[in-house]
């Protein structure tokens, strides 16, 4: 058999594997990145620092993501379907995206209250907004990237540039600028992954030839593109709206041991993203083809790589949890809740984000309203879980894990009718789960009773690869069948992909 023009050899299942493989070294890194920013901020700068800098980071981070117009996931779809130059779409994109965020820098730096709810700031802290263009334009460019299958140029701007390059100059400035280093850092890091990206990026597409600003043009594109953007935003929401809710019920120390839980569990929700610049590509390929039997084969074998994953990093993650909080510092071990509540989320997310996927695709109006469902259904819980917190008097931990289970809940909701919804539209059943999910966490559970016994830095050094190799192991075994083990198989030939058909 072969490939159809535009697919790399081995098919769509082999240009998934490499894409996720890439991205799970890409992991790797971040996670050797993350844990010494995290060590830095958490005794360098301490809680409160860390709390006004995660809330301000809440509206940065969020006005960057609607100042995309949907082009992260909605991008691969123009350039599928577009006859026109693929360097103009993609500048089309980022005129959009850069005036967009130019005008929402401004305005937040003239009204700078929703980045910081609690009054207090400096200001450098405002120079915060200086990041949002910089992140608009760079999701454009590594979706562009993407779109070649060149997933390296992500693990290189997402995973190593840009977490080291905070690491780093947070240690740095925490001697120069100790009231404003995490936000120095952080707009700094960001400009450095820019310029990441933008390197393979005109190396690939080159100049744009001829390319002229139309603002009528522009407009359609950034029109089409609103239900993927809001769909895109909500998402991302969910991971940002417990900060801030918590941050208007809470003190910022509050909010500074929450976040570190939060960064902690975002490392499996990376593994998740490894999946995205390249399934999306491949998905709208099969969409043009309208094969919705093979739309529904790659999101269910992408779905349980992704679950599978999730759950053995959020097991090795969260049994050692005191552990790891207590790497921070002593005051962030009571978050040790909230993060066994946000690793379990990441899990039960796992279905709704491989879903929605397609779902951005064949159903986007009704993705979307289900996703302003799910975030207020999120925002319903977390603000009863505060107000019961208040009637309670719950301390900073209990407030945490209570923000922390609010989320869970409402992923869980949300998987359950993504899935049934594609499936009804692909007239196929959409399914992550395997048995041996269960066995192989059963047993990371009982070897994790012994972990835990173990003193702190034994369980950090010994216990997280132990609790790893064992799951790993019974995945292996018991779940993975020849199509699987494709995730880690160098060179694939077609037949050998269909063989497990």
């Amino acid at each position: 058999m072969t490939p159809a023009a535009g697919e790399a050899p081995g098919g769509d299942l082999a240009v998934l594997a490499k894409g996720g493989r890439t991205n799970l070294l890409g992991f790797l890194l971040r996670l050797a990145a993350r844990l010494p920013f995290l060590f830095i901020a958490g005794r360098f700068y301490g809680p409160d620092a860390l709390g006004r800098f995660a809330s301000a980071l809440v509206i940065v981070e969020l006005a960057a993501m609607v100042c995309t117009f949907g082009e992260k996931r909605g991008l691969a779809q123009r350039l599928s379907e577009g006859d026109e130059d693929p360097t103009h779409l993609v500048f089309d994109g980022l005129a959009a995206a850069l005036l967009a965020g130019v005008v929402a820098s401004v305005a937040l730096w003239f009204v700078p209250a929703p980045m910081f709810p609690s009054g207090i700031y400096t200001e450098v802290d405002r120079l915060l907004v200086l990041a949002i263009p910089a992140l608009a334009a760079t999701e454009i460019l590594l979706a562009a990237q993407a779109y070649r299958y060149d997933v390296a140029a992500t693990v290189r701007a997402r995973a190593v540039v840009e977490p080291w390059t905070i690491s780093i100059m947070a240690g740095v400035l925490a001697f120069v600028a100790p009231q404003s280093g995490l936000s120095l850092a952080y707009i700094i890091s960001i400009y450095a992954a820019l310029l990441t990206a933008a390197w393979p990026f005109f190396k690939s597409y080159g100049l744009p030839r001829g390319w002229r600003f139309n603002p009528k043009r522009i407009a359609r594109m950034a029109t089409r593109g609103l239900p993927v953007a809001a769909a895109d935003t909500i998402e991302w929401g969910t991971r940002r709206l417990d900060i801030f809710i918590l941050g208007l019920f809470a003190a910022p120390a509050a909010v500074g041991i929450y976040y570190v839980a939060q960064q902690v569990a975002s490392l499996p929700q990376k593994l998740k993203t490894s999946f995205e610049p390249i399934l999306g590509p491949v998905l709208t390929r099969k969409l043009k083809e309208k094969d919705y039997a093979a739309i529904a084969k790659q999101v269910c074998q992408v779905g349980f790589w992704i679950t599978a994953a999730q759950a053995g990093v959020g097991l090795a993650l969260g049994i050692p949890g005191e552990a790891i909080m207590g790497l921070v510092g002593p005051h962030f071990v009571g978050a040790t809740g909230a993060l066994g509540f946000l690793l379990a989320a990441e899990v039960v997310a796992a279905t709704a984000v491989v879903s929605e996927a397609a779902l951005i695709y064949v159903a986007r109006l009704r993705n979307l309203w289900v996703s302003f469902g799910t975030i207020a259904l999120q925002a319903g819980l977390t603000v009863g879980a505060m107000l019961l917190a208040d009637k309670l008097e719950f301390n900073d931990g209990w407030r945490a894990a209570a923000v922390a289970a609010s989320l869970m809940l409402a992923l869980g909701v949300s998987s359950v009718i993504k899935a049934i919804m594609l499936s009804r539209i692909v007239g196929r059943a959409i399914n992550n789960w395997r048995w041996a999910l269960v066995v192989a966490s059963a047993a990371a559970v009982v070897v994790g009773q012994l972990v835990i016994r173990m003193p702190e830095w034994a369980q950090l050094v010994i216990g997280i690869p132990t609790l790893m190799a064992v799951y790993g192991w019974i995945i292996w075994t018991r779940g993975f069948g020849p199509e699987d083990r494709v995730l880690f198989a160098r060179k694939v030939k077609q037949e050998e992909v269909e063989e497990g058909h």
